[in-house]
């Protein structure tokens, strides 16, 4: 079991109101027939929402996030073994779901 897996299960029992508003738009197939998985490891991280058939990751952040370059760096290294990340605010979320769920079903056409 990699270390990151009791993270990732600590993780997906506490989940931000942001993560639980998208969750329910993301989960059971809803966005364009795609499987998605929360709180998922990926090499030393764990990423908040992950789609493997399209290989698409979605980050969820808030205040703490901005301008940390620790985030750009973990991008990077996520995207060099060759995942899409879409990034979004919390506050889109909870205040724009309806667009962010319409970038998500875009990025994934």
């Amino acid at each position: 079991m990699p270390k990151t897996t009791p993270t990732a299960r600590r993780l997906r029992k506490s989940m931000t109101d942001a993560e639980a508003l998208l969750w329910r738009r993301l989960r059971n197939r809803q966005c364009g027939d795609s499987k998605f998985r929360r709180q998922a490891p990926i090499g030393p991280y764990i990423v908040d929402f992950l789609c493997w058939d399209a290989k698409l990751i979605i980050e969820l952040d808030g205040g703490q996030h901005a301008n940390d370059p620790s985030d750009r760096i973990r991008q990077r290294e996520i995207e060099s073994l060759g995942f899409r990340v879409l990034r979004f605010w919390n506050n889109d979320v909870l205040e724009n779901m309806e667009g962010v769920f319409e970038t998500i079903l875009g990025t994934l056409r």
